[in-house]
Order: structure tokens, then sequence, then C-alpha cells
């Protein structure tokens, strides 16, 4: 019988299989695979091919020399914070997001300011010369030591790449490129995986750094098998609404840096400018003399960041009753939800429970779920939470409000944008000094303590 000349990839773990599958057998994804044209194996001949003594290449961890100049400074110091510090050299940078969201934009300003002592390769496989130039012209990039290069053909961009040695290489999109070799059409799950795999040794090899752009699927992830992920040392994150303003970068992966630092942008006609001030930002046009209203302090990486959390309880008109959130784990809320219920007997069974963090912000950490009861509480009771207090804790399923990490730093940023009370976990206020702060201190270990501090 005929071999099939198809074979099927999951998309998410590079699992192959020679007929569909519903759910990969290796990861459990379902939904994931995907056709493609299976390659031929290389014949091995009649002699085997003898390995290569690697001995000669041995190092000893104190013979080798770290440069005090291996990072490059990028220009944008929010950038600079979700790299770990600016861009290593010699590393493999995968920056992601949705179409539109400014990715290639935000690659072309930074080209503007490493230009001005480095040379910088900048590969497009989307646009012709001509349109990268009339976007540059908008920008401002008018810089002397950028190198535009329009190409497709993997091989030859990583040869270029060695021959012509500049300081920096980014190519816009990995998506677009493709190897000769492989019968793949571009964009593939074998095309992706080996062109990241194929300027991967580049970086290694010759020192430079490249940024590569990675396209996004209808889920939000980064398009192609996951084994791509795993061979670069850097992915990040572009998020936002299209239609609003601000831009997140998130780290989601770092090799050379925390993985929880957070970059915050807004897009203006110039292109992006950074925001020094999240806080400020997340908390401008708050609501006066409404309840349901209550701030946040949540810590991305070493950053203490203030965002509003907003809570509306109103009688349901169906059988059952609906709970909607937006920035905030769904299944998190119910957990909440029941808490109230079950601890302090306030009863939601007739009413739809709508929750959202304000400004496009994501509640990720667990010191979130204090201010999202005391919002929920202040919604249900109809009780307006005093504008100038700030609440942070975990809360566990007995109502306890539990300690979190960084007290410190939480407090500090509160009082820094003029908050005047702050509610903390009683377990945590062991570890500080009140009298140290101008802002007032309100332990509480249990929600119905919090919850005394709501007029």
């Amino acid at each position: 019988m005929a071999k099939s000349k198809y074979i099927y990839t999951c998309n998410q773990c590079g699992y192959e299989s020679s007929k569909w599958n519903g759910k990969c057998p290796s990861c459990g994804a379902w939904n994931s695979f995907e056709e493609e044209i299976a390659e031929k194996p290389a014949s091995k001949g009649n002699t085997a091919r003898s390995a290569p003594d690697l001995s000669e290449n041995i190092l000893e961890l104190e013979d080798i020399g770290v440069e005090d100049d291996v990072r490059y400074d990028t220009g944008l110091g929010e950038l600079n914070r979700v790299l770990g510090g600016g861009l290593v050299k010699g590393s493999l940078v995968l920056l992601g997001g949705e179409p539109g969201i400014g990715k290639s934009t935000l690659l072309l300003q930074i080209c503007q300011f490493l230009g001005e002592e480095h040379s910088v390769l900048y590969i497009s496989g989307e646009e012709s010369a001509r349109q990268i130039k009339l976007r540059a012209k908008r920008l401002g990039v008018d810089t002397e030591n950028l190198y535009i290069l329009t190409a497709t053909d993997a091989e030859a961009v990583a040869q270029t790449i060695s021959d012509s040695s500049p300081d920096i290489a980014i190519i816009d999109s990995i998506q677009t490129m493709c190897i000769q070799g492989i019968s793949s059409s571009p964009g593939s799950l074998t095309q992706v995986r080996e062109c990241t795999n194929l300027f991967m040794h580049t970086a290694k090899d010759r020192e430079i750094p490249i940024i590569i752009v990675g396209h996004v699927n209808k889920d939000g992830a980064i398009a192609g098998p996951k084994v791509m992920e795993h061979i670069v040392d850097a992915v990040l994150h572009f998020e936002g609404e299209r239609h609003q303003s601000y831009r997140i970068l998130r780290a989601v992966k770092n090799r050379f840096g925390s993985t929880n630092e957070i970059g915050v942008f807004e897009m203006i006609d110039k292109g992006l400018a950074e925001v020094a001030n999240p806080s400020q930002m997340l908390l401008s046009g708050r609501p006066h003399n409404v309840s349901g209203t209550c701030v946040a302090c949540v810590m991305e990486g070493t950053r203490p960041i203030l965002a509003e959390v907003q809570a509306l309880a109103a009688k349901t008109s169906y059988s059952a009753p609906r709970r909607m959130a937006t920035g905030f784990d769904y299944n998190r809320l119910y957990i909440i939800i029941a808490v109230l219920e079950k601890r302090l007997g306030i009863f939601l069974g007739s009413l739809d429970v709508y929750l959202n963090i304000v400004g496009g912000f994501r509640l990720d950490e667990p010191a979130g779920d204090l201010p999202v009861a005391m919002s929920l509480y202040s919604a249900i009771m109809d009780k307006q939470i005093d504008e100038q207090l700030v609440a942070f804790g975990e809360i566990g399923l007995g109502g306890e409000i539990r300690s979190v990490s960084h007290i410190t730093q939480r407090i500090r940023e509160a009082e820094r944008m003029g908050f005047t009370k702050c509610i903390i976990p009683k377990q945590s206020a062991s570890s500080i000094n009140p009298n140290e702060y101008e802002i007032e201190i309100i332990p509480a270990s249990t929600l119905r303590q919090a919850f005394s501090s709501i007029q």
C-alpha cells in the first residue's frame, strides 16, 4: 500500500500523525492538527556519517568572559524593562500581536535610537522598500545606519546577516519566510519551525541579536507550533484593543530577565509613546459618588500598578443569572461570589453580576481578590467606597484575607498617588511599621472587617 504524501501536525506541540485526530494524543489539544506535505527522508548512503569531536569546544565556566556592554539600549525605557535591561547580544526575540497593534511601528521606532551608534538591518517579507520608507518618514525615522532588505528566502537572509554582520537584525515577519528545500508553503508549521531554528543558529554563531515578528491566530496565540516559542530566548506579546489608544507589552518568556514585567505604550499620530505612570493612566476619569468601584494595587514584575475595579449587580430577567468578567478570571469571580454567599449571607442568585477592570488592564494576581469582593459588596448594598481607599489581598474559601508579597512597594505606590487609606491583610501588617507611612493602614483578617470600612 502506497504511503500517504500528507502528514498532520499539531500546531501546539508539533506532534506528527499519518491521519487527522480531533484530539492530540501528545498534548491533549483539541482541533489542533493541520495538514502538510510530508518530507522525503534524505538518503543515508552506504557509509554512516562520523560524528565530529567537540571535546576542544568544552569551556570552563570561569573562562567564559562577559562584556559590560552585553545589552543594547533600545531607547525606550518600557521596552528595556520588559527585556530585562536591554537587547542581549546573540539573543533571538519573538514579538507577537494582532494585526495593526503596533509591532512594526515599535520596531521601526527603536531603529532610530539604535541607528545612532549601531547598524540595523531591517528585513521585510510583507512590505516593499518604498512602503517602509513612507512609514519611516511618518514616524520621523531618518537614521543613516538603517538598512532595508526585502526578501522571503530564509537561507539567503541568514547568509546575508552572516556576511554583512549588522549589530542588530529585524525580521518582519517569520510567517513570510521560507526554506526552498521544504515543499510546504510559507507560514506552515514546518516552515515556521525550521526558519526559526535557522535564525537561532545565525544569532548564536554571529552574536547578532535578531528580533522576529510573529502573527497570532484567532485564539490570540502566536501562530505556529509551540516548539517555536521554545527555540527563541524571549517571547513578547503586544496586547490591547484596536479601538483603544493604550498598548501593553508583556514578556511571556525571557531567559535574560523577569517574565512578569510589562511595558505600557500609547498609540499617537507619531507612533508609540511611553506611559511612564500607568497608575495615573488607569485611574484617569474615575466616577465620583458611585457605588461598585474600588482601587486595587497589583504587582507586575517589580512595578506596583493601581487599577480601578468596577462591579455592577442588577436584577436578572433570566432563569439563570448572568456572570460576566472583563480583565479578571471568570472562574475566580465565581469563587468570590460563592464565598460572599456562604460566609456573609449575601445572596446573588437573583442578580446579574458584571465585573470590569478599567483601561483594558488584567488582574491575574491573587491580590486582586479583595478589591473585587469589595466592589461587589458595594454594588449589591449600594454603598460607596471612599475614593481615597486602596485595597489588596487574597481571599480564602473560609472568608479570610490572606497575606500577599511586596507590601511595602504597594503601600508606597498608593501613597505616591495621593490615597489616604489602605486595607491590607492583617498577617502582612506585622512585617511593616505603620508609623513610617503617611497613609492610614487598615489591617483586616476577614471580609467582614474589610467591609466595615465601607460607609
